[in-house]
């Protein structure tokens, strides 16, 4: 009998993408070794957003090197294991705009600004944030490939 399919429709991946809490980051260093960092992120429709400061290890290698390779999974036991992997090139915006508003989207999915997160009107985000947002950019995941998995599909069997 074959195995039966555990891979996630768009509309799946998109839903998994926007409940999911940290994202793993790899770029590629100066001597080809992969750089890992969790990072904290929103959704811009399919697109998977994050900041970072400009001058962080991250960013510098994605300004030399534009690939990246994100994965964010959750599950302890196999009959739960879920995941999204996206092989793609790290979009660089560093508009203080752009980046304000995707912290303005961080706060309001992640406690930046206190124990819950909350949303932030422009005056509350400029006075978290604003003295920020020239040292930052954002990240936009452009995929080149995406793989699933979705062990809840299994419905216990291997």
């Amino acid at each position: 009998m074959a195995r039966k399919d555990i891979t996630m429709t768009p509309d799946e991946i998109r839903r998994f993408l926007t409940t999911g809490h940290t994202l793993q980051v790899a770029t590629i260093g100066a001597g080809g070794a992969p750089h890992l960092a969790p990072m904290w992120y929103v959704m811009e429709g399919d697109r998977v957003v994050f900041r970072s400061f400009t001058k962080s290890q991250k960013i510098v290698n994605l300004q030399r090197d534009p690939r990246l390779t994100v994965l964010h999974e959750r599950g302890l036991a196999y009959a739960e294991l879920q995941g999204v992997m996206i092989r793609g090139t790290g979009r660089l915006v560093d508009d203080p705009a752009y980046v304000l508003e995707t912290y303005r989207r961080l706060a309001a999915k992640y406690p930046m600004v206190g124990p819950e997160p909350v949303e932030l009107d422009d005056e509350a985000l400029e006075a978290a944030f604003g003295r920020f947002a020239s040292k930052n950019t954002a990240v936009v995941v452009e995929p080149d490939k995406i793989v699933t998995w979705d062990h809840t599909k299994l419905g216990g069997a291997y």
